[in-house]
């Protein structure tokens, strides 16, 4: 019959393919697609992961597949991550406050933790109207080590951000400020007389972006737009009001401090990172001791 039509093939390679099993590529398709998919389903927030993330994920885990593979899986199956959308600037300055200036130039790098740390707050609309979330985020690593979420902008929202991030530092053993600095914009909640007493009171240097100039507060935009994509406008999800949508910005910073991998961090978690950074430095100082030690017994 096939030969009838102008196709060579024998009969027995034909009866070959009707009868042979899936192909070795078949099978290791399935397995990683099963991996994709008890990933995405062990926490709906790895959903917002992209193929790249999700591949890092997996590999950090210990499963030997290619990058390529998993982009060309994730299409296959319709899965991708989610997808950012433009921001509204919530920058609102007083003239009449005094501003610190600008000490960090658009140099979002740090040497160690708890040196820098940049802030902002973003809208969030939800059933029962807008929700303000303020987030501190440590530039090290781009850890978020504080957050408020409240119905209205006021200083009163960011400086409990800062009373969070201060808290949760010194729980971890953190108790000297002085060499820290606090980035943000020129917003009138920042450059307010009480948290710039805050900030004083701390001996924490206060840094103020120029107007109308989102680069200068990027990282901390860049926070924003990631809690917007990943957990405020993701899906189909509609957030209550308040409680409900602290419950679940409580869970993303978790997630995003612990689980979700950082490019920055070399696709660590900014959690991990911090960890590699204290043990290498604990490391670093008994080696310093001991070879004191050796010194004054010889």
């Amino acid at each position: 019959m096939l030969t009838e039509h102008g196709m060579a093939i024998a009969p027995s390679t034909f009866y070959d393919f009707l009868t042979r099993g899936p192909s070795a590529r078949d099978w290791s398709d399935a397995l990683t697609i099963n991996m994709i998919h008890d990933l995405r389903t062990e926490h709906w927030l790895f959903k917002v992961l992209g193929a790249r993330k999700t591949w890092v994920v997996l590999t950090s885990r210990g499963h030997r597949v290619a990058r390529c593979t998993v982009e060309r899986l994730m299409r296959l199956m319709g899965w991708h991550g989610a997808l950012k959308r433009r921001t509204v600037r919530t920058t609102r300055p007083d003239r009449s406050h005094e501003r610190a200036p600008d000490h960090v130039h658009r140099r979002f790098l740090a040497p160690a933790p708890d040196q820098l740390w940049v802030a902002d707050f973003t809208y969030c609309r939800t059933a029962s109207g807008w929700v303000y979330t303020a987030f501190i985020t440590d530039v090290f690593a781009r850890r978020i080590v504080g957050w408020k979420c409240a119905t209205s902008m006021t200083e009163s929202l960011v400086r409990a951000a800062l009373d969070y991030a201060l808290h949760e530092r010194m729980r971890s053993g953190t108790t000297d400020f002085s060499s820290l600095t606090h980035h943000s914009d020129a917003g009138s909640q920042y450059t307010a007389l009480a948290f710039s007493t805050a900030l004083a009171d701390r001996g924490i240097t206060p840094s103020i972006g120029s107007i109308g100039d989102s680069y200068d507060n990027a990282l901390a935009e860049s926070i924003n737009s990631s809690y917007k994509t990943e957990l405020v406008e993701f899906g189909d999800v509609v957030w209550a009001g308040l409680p409900d949508l602290q419950i679940g910005t409580a869970e993303w910073v978790h997630w995003y401090n612990h689980k979700r991998p950082n490019g920055f961090c070399n696709h660590l978690t900014p959690a991990h990172a911090e960890r590699v950074y204290y043990d290498h430095h604990q490391t670093l100082g008994t080696s310093t001791k001991s070879d004191q030690q050796d010194q004054t017994s010889a």
